[in-house]
Formats: C-alpha cells, structure tokens, sequence
C-alpha cells in the first residue's frame, strides 16, 4: 500500500527533481508524520485537561490580572503569545536554515570544516556560563536585537572563501547560538510574568513554540534546498540574512526587561557573583551536577552526529548525491514523531514500572536505542557488517537517532 501511494504522489509532477531515494524517504516520513499526529492528538493526558479548568481557581485576586475580566485578559495573552511565537517562528527558521547547508558549503570552499566546526562548539562552550548573566543584566530586548544583528554579520561573512573570516565567523556563531537559546525565551518568560498572567498559561506559549521550532525545522530543509537549487550553496544563508532582518524589526517593538534579584528588583548584581553561586549551587547539589554531566554526554553525542551525518552519506556516493536539505526535513520528522509519542510512551513505562523510577527507565532505554542506531551503520562502514545495502541502513539508523532526540 505504501509503494502505491509514493508511486501516485510521484506521478502527480509536483516534486522537485531531487533523488529518488531522498523523496522516498522526505514521503514516507510525511505519512508516519501525519499518522503520528491525527493518533497522540486523541490521547490527551488527564492533567492536560484539567489544567485550564484549574487555572481561575489558582488565580490570587489580589494580581494585576483579575482587575480584568477573564476575557480581556485571556485577549491580551493570546495577543502576547502570538507577538512572541511570530518572532520565534522566524528566527528559528533562519537559524534552521544555517545548518542544512553548512558542511557542503565550506567543502565547496576547500576549507578545514573540522575545525571550524570545532571552533564553533567550543566558542560556544566557553560563552555559555556567561551569557544567561549578562542577558539578564543589560536587559533581553537589547540582547534579542544584538543578536539578530550579530546573525546578518555572520551570514554576510559567509560569503567570503577566506578561512581567517570564516573562523572569526564561528567564534561568533558559538556566541549567538547562547544568545538565541537563552535571552528570547527569557523575554517571553518575564514578560508574561509582568503583565500579570497565570503562570499555567506559560505552558501554553511553550508548547506551540516546540510544536512550531518542528515545524520550522521542517520547512527550513525544504526551502533551504530550493534555495541552493537556484543561488547555489549559499542560498540558504542568504535567506537567513533576510529573515533574521524581518525579526530584527519585529522585536524592535518589545518592551524592555530584565533580570531579577532575589528580593524581586532589577537585577544589578555582578555576572562575576551570579557565576560563582551557580557554581556553588551545581558543586553542592549532586543532583544537578550529575543531570548537567548526562545532559553534556548526550549534547556531545548529538553534535558528532550533527557534524557527521553529511560526509557519511556522501562518502556512501548513492545515486543523484545527497540533497541535505531534503534529508535534513526527513531528521527533523523523525525529531518531531519522537517528541509527539513521548507523553503516550511515557505513561506506558509508568504504568508497568514505579513511577519514582519510570524517567530512569525510559532515559535508559532511549540512549540504548539511540547508542544501537549510531553502532550499526558504524560497523557497517567498517565492514563489521556484511550487510547488502549499507545505505540504506546508514540512513533508517539515522532516522532512528533522530527519533531518540526528540524522545
């Protein structure tokens, strides 16, 4: 049945001339996709739905917010919400964009990719224990905008063939990469909390902006592959360029906010200050120290995989080459099914096991999975296997590793 429906799809002339192989599998992860969908959407948890039923009780009559009537306040958010997810959409879009192409164009300059990956991670690395304290200090509006100026300086920059450029390029790619993780969310968060809405709403404003970062995700390897279709391999940057402009002018209408002290006023305090009691509060507390050192394990993982994903299907030679954009939508699906069967999974694996213990078990079982996936095509390429269509393998396997990271 599947063959028939790829087959009619195919005779219907609408797809782009990309490889075979490559829209086989961009269609078959749409229909598991849209299957996946239509199936969580009817199982909604029982906490979900008692969570808007809960939220006028919970509400203090004594905030801002119920000097409104419930209407009017639940306007203002849904007004809110759509001014935040708007600009989320679109700098997320850009920031997908990016990295669909990035591998293929520094190979098309004959440059050292490794180490300016390298020099990416580790930029990053070095900026993230000080970033979240200096967002909160000069105010998350401002450092919105200096990031999306930063992005158009490091897209134009990627224009150029030379390596100095190209390095300096991803030293500040690290930097905003924080910045984007860490100073829009922020924004939403305090911004929501200052204008007095019920903190269940939250959930709300996040869940959508997932749902639209998948979906972002998505489109960003199709449009990124039309773009290198027409401008080559720098198309793509070049509409990044342009949408990071369109948010650019878009958060230039936020209001200012920043952090807060612990008596609830504006944030003054050194980053130096706010740098040690994160240390001191991470050294003290086995519990953090052990989550941030799982959690750097499986970051450390995904971005071998997000560095080594392209060469090894390029280094395969299939028929028609490799279209990273195409493939890269099919990764992105797969992301998209994991995250939208693991409330479902998740309550399977509680109700077999101790709910005390049923996030270990299931953390265990997804990096078992995700460890398996990556070991297969490793020793398939190593000729461990002796397998007739390795590529083929290569790429199932990768889908499943995808899978994993959205669990």
């Amino acid at each position: 049945m599947l063959k028939r429906i790829l087959i009619s799809v195919k005779e219907l002339g609408i797809l782009p001339d990309w490889p075979e192989w490559a829209l086989d599998v961009l269609i078959v992860m749409s229909i598991f996709l849209a299957i996946t969908l239509v199936v969580t959407s009817l199982n909604i948890p029982e906490d979900e739905r008692e969570a808007t039923k809960s939220v006028d009780e919970k509400r203090d009559p004594k905030t801002e917010g119920m000097k409104k009537s419930h209407k009017e306040l639940h306007d203002e958010f849904d007004k809110f919400r759509r001014k935040y997810i708007l600009v989320y959409l679109v700098i997320m879009l850009a920031d997908w964009m990016q990295g669909t192409h990035m591998y293929t164009l520094y190979l098309s300059y004959g440059v050292n990719i490794s180490t300016l990956f390298l020099t990416g991670f580790l930029s990053g690395a070095i900026s993230a224990p000080f970033l979240g304290s200096a967002v909160d200090k000069f105010g998350r509006k401002r450092s919105c905008i200096f990031y999306c100026i930063l992005e158009i300086v490091i897209n134009t920059m990627e224009h150029s063939t030379n390596f100095k450029i190209l390095l300096t390029g991803r030293v500040l790619g690290g930097i905003s990469t924080n910045l984007l993780f860490s100073a829009f969310e922020s924004w939403m968060t305090t911004e929501h909390r200052r204008r007095g809405f019920p903190e269940e709403w939250l959930s709300r404003t996040y869940s959508e902006a997932s749902i639209g970062n998948g979906s972002m995700a998505i489109f960003a390897g199709i449009l990124a592959q039309v773009l290198e279709d027409k401008f080559g391999h720098i198309g793509p940057f070049q509409g990044a360029i342009v949408l990071t402009v369109l948010a650019l002018v878009l958060v230039s209408g936020w209001e200012e906010n920043y952090g807060e002290k612990k008596d609830g006023t504006k944030g003054r305090s050194s980053i130096y200050s706010q740098f040690i009691d994160g240390w001191t509060t991470t050294i003290k507390d086995s519990r953090v120290w052990k989550i941030g050192f799982t959690q750097a394990l499986s970051e450390g993982a995904m971005y071998t995989f997000v560095f080594m994903w392209v060469p090894t299907l390029l280094s395969q030679d299939p028929p028609g080459g490799v279209p990273t954009g195409c493939v890269f939508s099919s990764l992105m699906m797969a992301i998209t099914i994991g995250g939208a069967i693991f409330p479902p999974f998740q309550s399977l694996i509680s109700s077999v096991y101790s709910k005390t213990f049923s996030s270990e078990i299931l953390a265990s079982l997804i990096y078992l999975v995700a460890a398996i996936s990556m070991a297969i095509p490793a020793a398939c390429m190593s000729g461990m296997l002796q397998l007739e269509d390795c590529f083929i393998i290569t790429v199932i396997s990768f889908l499943t590793m995808e899978l994993c990271v959205g669990l």
